[in-house]
């Protein structure tokens, strides 16, 4: 038997070059690997990349609104304070302005400014000239009465910016407006980090994924293009590889059960060979003699009345065992291709039984057997095939004949057992090997024994008592001789 390892090409058995079954098996790889890739990789990776994205936009928003947010409450309340309690006219305006923007704590991280109705920089906590003109539409909504807020980048620096412009107020009239501005580049930077933070994991997650993937690969997709190859020879004819199973997976019972098919086509291919030789001889050798005797017979019209009497007795047996032969050949193709049927009904079984021992009994006395029988009394019928069940016992006594007919002697009893029929035939030959027991029911084994016949009469008989939930059972009896033991339920 061929071995073939998992991740190695065997070279014996192949009709294929080993560079040919090498590309082959590379094919296989790639494609399980691509759609494998396809199916599973490539979504996760797109999942990640948007997830990913959305994390960095949520950080960005998260950030951005928090400024906002912090900004628009603080101009708010500056700016009410700064018009219900600041503003009596335009120089205290200037004056407090001015003051508020020196005094300011926040120089570093937010600019203050107040601005006028023509939108350009009064003072400013930065240090802005006077006269500026921003140009940020939160200004000009801010002069219109309304507060406004600003993300972009600021036209004069070109730096990106949040600012937020709410109006002062007196007497009911907008005056001028106090803005907020700060910088995003620290936000910016927190943003990149996380993105960066959360880019890192998804990259960590992607190599996870990549290294369970090169180990599926490694564990399966080389599996299962070994077991391809495999497959691919046992069906070029190189019947008997087997591959090593080194797995205790789905995988190890896939790789079982082409080793286990590949024994049983290469028994069968082995069996079926010995069958076509053994029946070529069979069929051959009563032929042979038909062929014979009627030419020696019409050669010689005048023989004697007793060569006549044996060359048709000749011609008369090898026919019938010529019939016998066919019959099993086609029995078995009846149970090759499923068309093996029953036909059941109330049958006699005891009846069937002395019909076929009657069929035999003449047979028997010519060759010196003697044939006893017994059964029991008031069987009541059975269900069952009837015309089968003669069968099943005339395959029987033949083969009784044929292997145990040296003892002289058959028996054969039909009983009722626990709601079970019971027939035992018996020969007083020399039984069977132990050996060959476990293989005397299989199609075309005929073992050691020299007598004639196909092999596959027992099969057939073993079929017909299985179909009938029966068992066929055969063995060795003690004292010798082989026993043959046929089991029926009633019903």
């Amino acid at each position: 038997m061929d071995r073939v390892s998992a991740g190695k090409d065997e070279k014996e058995g192949s009709a294929v070059p080993e560079n040919r079954k090498g590309f082959t098996a590379a094919l296989h790889i790639r494609g399980l690997r691509q759609r494998w890739l396809l199916s599973a990789t490539l979504p996760i990776l797109l999942l990640l990349v948007l997830a990913v994205s959305m994390f960095s936009v949520g950080v960005q928003e998260y950030y951005y609104s928090a400024m906002r947010s912090g900004l628009e409450s603080r101009a708010r309340i500056a700016a009410e304070t700064f018009s219900n309690y600041g503003v009596k006219s335009y120089s205290e305006y200037y004056r407090l302005a001015s003051y508020s923007a020196e005094t300011f704590e926040e120089k570093d991280t937010i600019e203050l400014q107040f601005i006028n109705t023509n939108g350009r920089v009064q003072v400013s906590s930065y240090g802005l000239t006077a006269g500026t003109l921003p140009g940020t539409e939160d200004i000009e909504r801010a002069i219109a009465g309304n507060m406004a807020s600003f993300q972009g980048r600021d036209p004069q620096t070109g730096e990106n910016i949040l600012s937020v412009s709410y109006p002062l107020f007196f007497n009911s009239r907008v005056v001028g407006v106090l803005r907020y501005v700060t910088s995003l580049r620290e936000a910016q930077h927190r943003v990149l980090m996380e993105s960066l933070f959360a880019s890192a994991a998804a990259l960590v997650c992607m190599a996870l994924i990549a290294a369970s993937n090169a180990i599926f690969i490694n564990n399966v997709v080389q599996p299962v293009a070994v077991v391809s190859d495999a497959a691919r020879r046992i069906s070029g004819g190189s019947y008997g590889i087997l591959i090593e199973n080194r797995y205790r997976d789905e995988l190890g019972e896939l790789v079982d059960n082409i080793n286990d098919m590949s024994l049983k086509i290469s028994q069968a291919e082995k069996i079926q060979q010995e069958f076509i030789s053994s029946v070529s001889h069979e069929l051959r050798t009563p032929l042979t003699a038909i062929s014979g005797w009627a030419e020696t017979l019409s050669a010689d019209p005048g023989a004697n009345i007793d060569q006549t009497k044996r060359g048709l007795g000749i011609i008369l047996k090898e026919s019938r065992r010529l019939t016998t032969m066919v019959e099993e050949l086609l029995e078995f193709t009846k149970m090759q291709d499923g068309r093996f049927t029953l036909r059941v009904e109330e049958t006699d079984l005891l009846a069937e039984l002395e019909d076929a021992i009657f069929t035999y009994r003449e047979i028997f006395s010519r060759e010196g057997i003697e044939l006893r029988y017994e059964c029991a009394d008031d069987l009541p019928p059975i269900i069952a095939d009837g015309e089968r069940m003669k069968q099943v016992f005339c395959n029987v006594l033949d083969n009784a004949a044929k292997h145990g007919g040296s003892g002289k002697r058959i028996t054969v009893h039909l009983t009722q057992r626990d709601g079970e029929y019971v027939i035992t035939i018996r020969d007083f030959g020399p039984g069977i090997p132990e050996a060959e027991l476990p293989y005397v029911k299989q199609k075309f084994y005929k073992g050691s024994s020299k007598a004639r016949g196909s092999g596959i009469g027992l099969a057939v008989c073993d079929e017909i008592i299985h179909l009938h939930g029966g068992t066929f059972d055969i063995g060795n009896a003690e004292g010798g001789g082989c026993l043959v033991t046929i089991t029926l339920p009633r019903a």
